[in-house]
């Protein structure tokens, strides 16, 4: 396992080791012992959420400002290009973002700490998404930033216009005014 640092403190890509020949492929897409040698991150995942989405859907740009979620996120079809915001006030990297390109063929994977915002958009035809938690899903603390906010400037690769939102996303408050991690 490869862990390569990112520009925002703590969030790191990780690229599992693939054993390929002409029959396929095998990988260990997390493993523990491997995961904590790599990193130096003893984390405990609550949670596996798998999601589909059609070209275009933009999910994002999600957190929890309550019961705040660790993530370790990987496609296992399709291509999208994910992006992790730093929201937690008192970090070097505030407010900054960060974006790979994460797809079934490469394998990548992107591990995002407690106080970061999430958001992804589907660059194929369909990709489907998965990712562990290391705390469980709550609703009543789920919180939503414009996916296309001017202070964040996130460059999407959006291929075909506007993106596809959820009625929640298409909400998303201005990052100045969203609720922050201190």
């Amino acid at each position: 396992m490869k862990v390569t640092p990112c520009a925002i403190a703590d969030v790191l890509l990780i690229e599992p080791k693939v054993f390929g020949d002409d029959r396929g492929f095998f990988f260990e897409s997390f493993n523990q012992r491997a995961f904590y040698k790599a990193s130096g991150l003893n984390v405990d995942f609550v949670q596996d959420n798998h999601s589909k989405s059609a070209r275009n859907v933009l999910r994002g740009l999600h957190y929890q400002i309550r019961q705040p979620q660790g993530k370790l996120v990987r496609v296992v079809a399709g291509e999208v290009f994910d992006v992790a915001v730093d929201i937690r006030r008192n970090s070097p990297t505030y407010g900054r973002w960060v974006g790979e390109v994460l797809s079934a063929d490469n394998k990548r994977q992107l591990w995002m700490p407690p106080g970061i915002a999430h958001g992804f958009v589907v660059l194929s035809e369909s990709a489907e998404f998965l990712y562990k938690t290391t705390d469980y899903w709550a609703p009543e603390h789920e919180r939503c930033i414009a996916w296309n906010d001017p202070t964040l400037a996130i460059d999407w690769p959006l291929l075909h216009g506007d993106p596809l939102l959820s009625g929640k996303d298409a909400m998303g408050l201005a990052f100045l005014q969203a609720e922050m991690f201190e």
